[in-house]
């Protein structure tokens, strides 16, 4: 290979780590929201299953049983 071919080929390889790089960051922010997302949704199911106002709808047998 010649060097301007090698030099084509880093400033690719770089650019696709860059890319790589900004994927990562976007969803290790995703991660975090949605893990703050489902912390606060487990909160309110507990809150809603000690005031008995929540749980299993399965659980529950339909009216007309």
């Amino acid at each position: 290979m010649d060097d301007t071919r090698v030099e084509e080929e880093i400033a690719h390889l770089r650019r696709t780590c860059d890319d790589l790089s900004e994927m990562v960051a976007r969803q290790e922010r995703d991660i975090a929201r949605l893990s703050a997302r489902v912390a606060l949704l487990m909160e309110r199911a507990a809150a809603q299953e000690e005031e008995g106002t929540g749980g299993a709808v399965f659980a529950e047998k339909p009216p007309h049983w």
